[in-house]
């Protein structure tokens, strides 16, 4: 099976680079630049410590930086491991609002290359309804290629 274009992209971009920052910040950059009608990108990691996740590279506005597990779209998709589209933010109990701009959104868990649970992808939408089922499909294989390099 092919990969889809950004899982290809994010395998030739961090082909031979280790440093796990590195790597999540061009991952949000790669994004950023290769999805439309998005106004933020970036990854939460879990801070086992704190129980929460904190802010980490992004590419948008400033944005939350402590969310707690099981609070908000990213602290329940985290909790629940599994990925979370949000069709209207402002109808989903709990609701962080870091960005008042935000209408959609849709969360994923993010794994390391050892297959540990060590945060979330989040993109946030302008648009209500924005991410589909495709668009979950093709970032859930971005994810995938991208754990092997965090």
């Amino acid at each position: 099976m092919t990969q889809s274009l950004l899982a290809q992209q994010i395998d030739a971009l961090l082909t031979g680079e280790t440093n796990q920052m590195a790597n999540l910040a061009n991952a949000s950059a790669l994004l950023n630049d290769s999805l439309t009608d998005i106004n933020w990108v970036g990854f939460y990691l879990y801070q086992p410590d704190a129980n929460e996740l904190i802010l980490g590279p992004f590419q948008g506005k400033v944005a939350c930086m402590h969310i707690k597990v099981g609070q908000g779209v990213c602290g329940t998709a985290f909790a629940k491991k599994e990925v979370l589209r949000v069709a209207n933010v402002h109808e989903f109990a709990g609701h962080i609002a870091c960005d008042s701009a935000s209408n959609s959104e849709i969360v994923l868990p993010l794994h390391n290359a050892a297959g540990d649970l060590i945060g979330v992808l989040d993109i946030d939408s302008p648009s209500l309804d924005r991410f589909s089922q495709a668009d979950e499909a093709v970032l859930a294989e971005f994810e995938q290629a991208l754990a092997k390099y965090i």
